[in-house]
């Protein structure tokens, strides 16, 4: 029975609306794991109810995917570089990594991201449910949405490191080297 009820977390039905001032319990959803549990230092789940938990848990799969690309996105131009050019006269290869390739693309390139990512979002490509596995038992298919939260989180963790390692260098427009330079070790094509 908490098979079903954890994977119902995912699935894309239509719950009734409860009252907010109704307290829920929160403990025995999927992405609970040990040693953390149940993880709510702000208590931003204290009150509220199931429709509300489960918006909550839908924001925070579509920024965990977001976090995957993003992490994705901050790999892949360090080893490959597209042929050709993103605008008449810049080539993909002009186009520097991380923070400092926000002013080298340009206007159009933004239009065209961001144009992308509003219809992903109002088309609710990234919705909860679309991670249903055809064949596959309800053991599995928790353990695969559970694996997509906890992969989402250490992206969101990562992208976060990214993204603070690159600002770091970047001080006032200039890139400087910075006494922190080297937090993320493994990965030396990074640095």
């Amino acid at each position: 029975m908490m098979t079903l009820a954890s994977a119902a977390a995912f699935a894309p039905v239509a719950r009734l609306s409860r009252g907010s001032s109704l307290k829920m319990s929160y403990e025995s959803e999927l992405g609970v794991l040990p040693p953390v549990g149940y993880f709510d230092p702000l208590g931003l789940a204290a009150n509220i109810d199931q429709e509300t938990f489960d918006n909550y848990r839908t924001a925070e799969l579509k920024h965990g995917r977001v976090a995957q690309l993003a992490v994705i996105g901050y790999i892949v131009p360090e080893v490959f570089k597209f042929p050709g050019e993103i605008a008449p006269g810049v080539s993909f290869a002009s186009i520097p990594n991380g923070v400092a390739a926000i002013e080298a693309v340009p206007a159009l390139g933004w239009f065209q991201m961001i144009f992308l990512i509003g219809a992903v979002d109002y088309w609710g490509f990234l919705t909860l449910g679309d991670t249903e596995g055809k064949g596959k038992s309800a053991e599995e298919l928790e353990k695969a949405k559970t694996q997509e939260l906890q992969h989402g989180r250490l992206a969101m963790i990562a992208s976060l490191e990214l993204l603070r390692h690159d600002s770091q260098q970047l001080i006032g427009g200039m890139y400087t080297e910075a006494p922190y330079d080297h937090l993320i070790t493994g990965l030396p094509f990074l640095y």
